[in-house]
């Protein structure tokens, strides 16, 4: 049987204290055989010394058992002498017992007094090899425990050290890892600057664009009223001319009808005047003689026609000048634009187109405005 836990060991151990009952056993029933025969062989003075012997030799058996107990709970090696009293003990032990039965000549006697005797010897060796194995056990227990706590040990040791590398490892994880936080921190504040920067750059150059584009759109937009303004110039001289050239176009039509008017009144008015100078000199031819008819006919034509040729002749010399004076109003403005363009007065301008000065001062500020368009577009 092989003892590997300690809980084996103290049942042995339980188990082995009951060798102390044969012990006991053997030894009080050796001491009740063994008396009566030292009693025969001992004076009748000293038969009460008779149970020492037994004892005696019992006490050494119980002596012998437990130190061999003692020594192989040590595992040691107590030598020849402790061996050779042992048995010397049990010997004595069997031949006490026996003794009376052998001097009486009872072989069954023998048989049964040596059976305690015979029983404490073999219990005591056994309960010897029991102990010794009982110690190896304890022993390689001890030495497996001791192995366990040095391998434990040894387990804790290098859990301590990988714990403490494990820490290290730690350590200059975490402080590597700070320094690459830190590194990233710089890298950031470096990063944000250079986007501030590049922000500021953006931003002054979208500055910039802007004050281009809204001074573009200014000069556009100044361009663009001035264009305006110069277009409206334009039109409102456009329009002006238009109207100009309308209300021209009317009045030459009005005083081409009223001068078709006039001219057929007046061929009217001298048709009728011919009618009737004709009807007079007709009735006059018929009214007179022949001869005197003949004679005097040219003077009273003459003299007829002389009063109204000379009636007619101031009012001819008196609308023909105005007629003269006043132009055509195509050639009335050919004449205003080169006088303008000479830099004559308006008088003078009156005076050679023999337009009205309302006229001639409407016509001239219609010039100059188309000027001054014209300058100012250029």
């Amino acid at each position: 049987m092989r003892l590997d836990t300690q809980r084996q060991i103290d049942q042995a151990e339980k188990i082995l204290r009951l060798v102390w009952l044969i012990v006991f056993g053997a030894v009080a029933f050796s001491v009740l055989t063994v008396t009566p025969l030292v009693q025969r062989v001992t004076p009748d003075a000293w038969d009460w010394t008779a149970w020492l012997l037994p004892v005696v030799v019992d006490a050494a058996v119980v002596i012998v058992v437990r130190v061999d107990a003692i020594v192989a709970r040590l595992d040691g090696r107590p030598g020849g002498w402790p061996a050779f009293l042992r048995w010397l003990t049990g010997g004595m032990t069997l031949l006490l017992n026996i003794g009376d039965s052998m001097l009486k000549g009872d072989w069954v006697g023998v048989g049964v007094h040596a059976v305690a005797p015979v029983l404490l010897i073999v219990t005591a060796e056994a309960a010897l090899g029991w102990r010794r194995a009982i110690t190896q056990a304890v022993a390689r227990i001890e030495r497996e425990r001791a192995d366990e706590r040095d391998r434990k040990d040894r387990e804790r040791q290098a859990a301590e050290e990988r714990s403490r590398a494990d820490q290290k490892a730690a350590k200059d994880a975490e402080r590597a890892e700070r320094e690459r936080q830190e590194r990233l921190a710089e890298e950031k504040e470096k990063r944000a600057a250079a986007e501030l920067r590049e922000q500021r750059e953006h931003e002054a150059r979208l500055a910039a664009a802007e004050r281009e584009h809204q001074a573009k759109l200014a000069s556009d937009a100044a361009a663009q009223k001035a264009a305006a303004e110069q277009a409206a110039r334009e039109h409102a001289a456009r329009q002006r001319h238009e109207e100009w050239q309308r209300a021209d176009k009317l009045r030459r039509d009005q005083e081409e009808k009223a001068e078709k008017e006039r001219k057929a009144v007046e061929a009217a008015k001298a048709a009728e005047r011919d009618r009737k100078a004709t009807a007079a000199r007709q009735a006059e031819r018929i009214s007179r003689p022949a001869v005197s008819a003949a004679v005097s006919t040219p003077r009273p034509a003459v003299s007829a026609l002389a009063p109204e040729t000379a009636h007619e002749a101031p009012k001819a010399s008196h609308d023909t000048p105005s007629a003269k004076k006043k132009l055509p109003e195509d050639e009335a403005l050919t004449v205003l634009a080169d006088a303008v363009r000479d830099g004559r007065s308006q008088r003078q301008i009156v005076a050679l187109t023999g337009w009205s000065a309302g006229w001639v001062a409407k016509h001239c500020q219609a010039l100059t405005d188309t000027k001054t368009t014209e300058e100012v577009a250029a």
